[in-house]
């Protein structure tokens, strides 16, 4: 089982599927917020859709393309963070998230992210991560930005979001520019 400790309460793991239901309670919560910014809601409308997303989550973390993995604060889902489709050759991927509205503001994702992070240019041995986010969403945009990435522009109209196409804001951030602001923290 893949786990990563963020801090003492606070945990990465891998969704398998006995997470179906916690998972997909957490999403019925937030449904209309998060519909605000994820276009995947419309396609994941019962437990079973919910099963075959981990499924397939599971499916990358098998063949070392991505993966999916909750974000446990206490014994309480509150999100999830993920890693895109890995391109090899070119050692690079992004990071996708989300948490419930009720858990924002408590930095649970910038330290996720940052946790996530070591192991991605560690142990993984990435070159290049990305993030990318909606303009209007401060909040997500704010995470890269708090852990330094750069922000390289914008992609215009790049995803369609029920009735409308969002632009979305890309940030980046290289392995030695990680490990150097490790150093300096060190």
């Amino acid at each position: 089982m893949f786990k990563i400790a963020v801090d003492e309460k606070t945990y990465l793991q891998l969704l398998e599927e006995h997470h179906a239901e916690e998972l997909f309670a957490k999403v019925e919560q937030n449904r209309r917020y998060l519909r605000t910014w994820l276009p995947w809601l419309d396609r994941n409308t019962t437990v079973e859709d919910t099963r075959a997303f981990i499924r397939a989550s599971l499916g990358q973390f098998a063949s070392r393309n991505g993966f999916s993995c909750g974000l446990w604060h206490g014994s309480a889902l509150a999100g999830v963070v993920g890693l895109h489709a890995v391109d090899w050759a070119n050692r690079k991927s992004g990071i996708g998230y989300w948490v419930g509205e009720s858990d924002q503001g408590r930095g649970l994702v910038s330290r996720a992210c940052s946790v996530l992070l070591d192991h991605l240019f560690g142990e993984l041995g990435l070159n290049c991560v990305e993030i990318a986010c909606a303009p209007g969403n401060r909040r997500s945009c704010a995470i890269p930005e708090r852990l330094g990435f750069i922000r390289e522009g914008v992609l215009r109209k790049r995803e369609w979001l029920y009735d409308h196409f969002e632009d979305h804001v890309v940030y980046s951030m290289l392995a030695d520019e990680w490990q150097a602001r490790g150093a300096a923290k060190g």
